[in-house]
């Protein structure tokens, strides 16, 4: 059969797991502009004047650095990053975002044989990147009032297990000593996903030093305003740095986000500031929606807010929920809503916006909640 006949399927030379992958879904990147963001939870803000500085110096008047492959390693960016951590280099991972990172770590600890386990709810790429791999998945639920499951993820069987921290899509955080309890009983790798460590009240990384199964990822996407640079890493032993060396693309850091991220991590006053504001304006708008209205909204410890929205007669539910998503959206409005898990559909993520932009989405809240 020709390749140019309309029956020929390239579909059929895929690999079959493949072929039944459904991939992941992020936020809407609406391409117009008059929109109010609030649904992949980017920092609204804009990264140092030292990183745009940088970046200007690295591609010069000509642009003729930009012929030359990057660091492999990010060599410089690991060694930063080891002194920030107080850690040697050789504990350091830099990856293509955060997202790269885990997509590694299952390539390295999960197949058919070897289970990879998650929480649910938590981040929904874990099922996906499990999936890419032919992989087997090993779900540990959360109940509504997210109390880390430290038995069911201590007796679970699964090589690797990913546990978000503070969690997606709650926000809510877990005690530093509950996740070190859970390390010194739990048998395989404990990847804590820190994307939002900088909002939380504690962390993990104090940990590596002596908790070989540990490993801590982190990204600049939300602490450094730099989600479009994709810089991620990971913090860990060396044993685990070296399997994560041997698994990476050859050059999967580009020259311009090494040079972001080196220029943002030079900057650690400004950066201190702007968390400083974001959790001003969460707790805020936190107060607002449960004093004002009476909705139930998760304690965050991150740069989003998960609320579960009342109507007018006081009605809760998917319906609601679904309903003030669609009336926001409709006023160019984006938060998130995770329909598909019994826990979570009911609520809205929204993420933490500047200011003006939180006053605008309260107003639209007010006028839902007297139309609903």
């Amino acid at each position: 059969m020709s390749t140019t006949d309309p029956k020929f399927d390239l579909q059929n030379l895929a690999l079959p797991h493949v072929a039944r992958l459904h991939a992941y879904t992020p936020g809407l990147q609406p391409g117009e502009p008059g929109w109010i963001k609030l649904n992949t939870n980017e920092n609204p803000y804009p990264p140092s004047p030292a990183v745009a500085e940088a970046l200007r110096r690295e591609i010069g008047q000509d642009g003729a650095s930009l012929r030359l492959y990057p660091n492999p390693k990010s060599a410089l960016l690991r060694d930063a990053l080891g002194r920030l951590h107080g850690l040697g280099a050789d504990h350091v991972f830099v990856g293509n975002g955060a997202d790269d990172v885990l997509n590694l770590l299952v390539r390295c600890f999960c197949e058919p044989a070897s289970a990879a386990g998650f929480t649910l709810p938590s981040y929904s790429l874990y099922p996906v990147l499990v999936g890419i791999q032919d992989g087997r998945s090993l779900a540990v639920d959360f109940d509504r009032s997210m109390q880390l499951p430290v038995e069911a993820i201590a007796g679970s069987a699964a090589s690797v297990f990913f546990l978000t921290a503070p969690n997606a899509p709650t926000g809510v955080g877990f005690r530093t000593a509950d996740i070190e309890a859970l390390l010194g009983r739990y048998r395989g790798l404990l990847v804590v996903d820190e994307t939002y460590a900088v909002f939380a009240a504690e962390n993990t990384a104090d940990l590596v030093a002596r908790h070989a199964n540990l490993c801590v990822v982190r990204t600049f996407s939300k602490s450094h305003c730099l989600a479009g640079m994709r810089v991620g890493y990971a913090l860990a032993q060396p044993a685990v740095i070296g399997l994560l060396d041997r698994v990476k693309d050859s050059y999967n850091v580009s020259r311009l986000s090494q040079t972001a991220a080196l220029a943002a991590l030079g900057d650690p006053g400004y950066y201190a500031g702007l968390v400083r504001k974001i959790r001003a304006t969460r707790d805020r708008a936190r107060a607002a929606w449960t004093d004002r209205f009476g909705w139930f909204t998760y304690p965050s410890q991150t740069n989003f807010l998960f609320t579960e929205p009342r109507d007018r007669t006081g009605r809760t539910g998917l319906e609601v929920a679904r309903g003030l998503y669609d009336f926001l959206c409709a006023r160019k409005i984006l938060v998130r809503h995770f329909g598909s898990h019994a826990l979570t559909s009911s609520f809205l993520r929204i993420s933490v916006g500047t200011d003006e932009e939180m006053t605008v989405l309260q107003e639209n809240l007010e006028a839902w909640q007297k139309t609903a």
